[in-house]
């Protein structure tokens, strides 16, 4: 299966300097990226596709914890409302169901292939003609079976997910303290879901924008990363030259994520 998604790293990407939590995020190995690749492309005035506005409110707080932006934490670059990630998530858990919904996609082509695999093999960011990336895989009746039944699981992950963050918080969890959602985000009953939220949180980040996050290039700017440059390629230099070591601090809701993660 296609799942052209790009996920800077190597390659002569710079990295931002100093200790910040977009530090540790970029930080996570591409495999474990790549592990659930998923997602669509959401309209330039995105209508709910599986969320509804409070659900999405939600989200949007939780995942400004994983990933903060400057208005969640001093001296931080665009996170995780600057690239829109609850958009790639919202889409992304509706981009089958919306299909018996919506004919044409936002530039008015047909949409007969669900927004799961851009299509590829690479935009047109780098040079003229066609954005490739722009029209998605039609899916086989086995792979989209498949994601129908993923995506399903991700929707009662989500719906179960944001209720039990509610009800830590007292009722709403958009409405607590930043410590206080960090904590949340923290705690064992709600380890499963904060785990996918964390991956889907550096998906909607850092993936190609054409899946619904990353936008205005935003995760890509941070950490200093062109995106896909081909045809061109790279040059030798390119691919040997090393970023160095990164930054890395165990610091915050990242760092008990972390230690999370590695224990689920």
């Amino acid at each position: 299966m296609i799942c052209p998604r790009t996920i800077p790293g190597g390659n002569g990407a710079s990295q931002p300097a100093g200790p910040r939590r977009r530090a540790v995020i970029a930080a996570i190995p591409l495999a474990a990226v790549l592990a659930g690749c998923t997602s669509g492309r959401p309209p330039q005035t995105r209508v709910p596709r599986f969320f509804t506005s409070h659900q999405a409110a939600v989200v949007e707080d939780a995942t400004a914890r994983i990933a903060p932006g400057p208005g969640d934490a001093p001296g931080e670059g665009p996170g995780a409302r600057e690239a829109d990630v609850t958009g790639y998530i919202d889409t992304m858990l509706g981009s089958l169901s919306a299909l018996s919904n919506d004919k044409t996609n936002d530039k008015g082509n047909d949409k007969a292939a669900p927004m799961i695999f851009a299509g590829g093999p690479w935009s047109n960011r780098h040079t003229s003609g066609p954005d490739l990336m722009d029209r998605f895989v039609t899916l086989d009746p086995v792979a989209k079976i498949a994601w129908r039944k993923r995506l399903t699981g991700w929707q009662q992950q989500y719906a179960n997910g944001i209720a039990a963050l509610d009800k830590l918080a007292g009722g709403d969890f958009t409405k607590a303290a930043a410590d206080t959602k960090d904590k949340i985000l923290a705690t064992q009953s709600v380890s499963t879901f904060t785990a996918l939220l964390f991956e889907h949180t550096i998906e909607g980040l850092y993936a190609n924008p054409e899946y619904g996050g990353n936008r205005g290039l935003a995760g890509w700017k941070d950490i200093g990363f062109p995106g896909d440059i081909q045809p061109r390629g790279y040059t030798s230099d390119e691919v040997e030259r090393s970023d160095g070591h990164d930054p890395v601090t165990d610091t915050g809701i990242v760092a008990d994520v972390l230690k999370l993660l590695g224990a689920i």
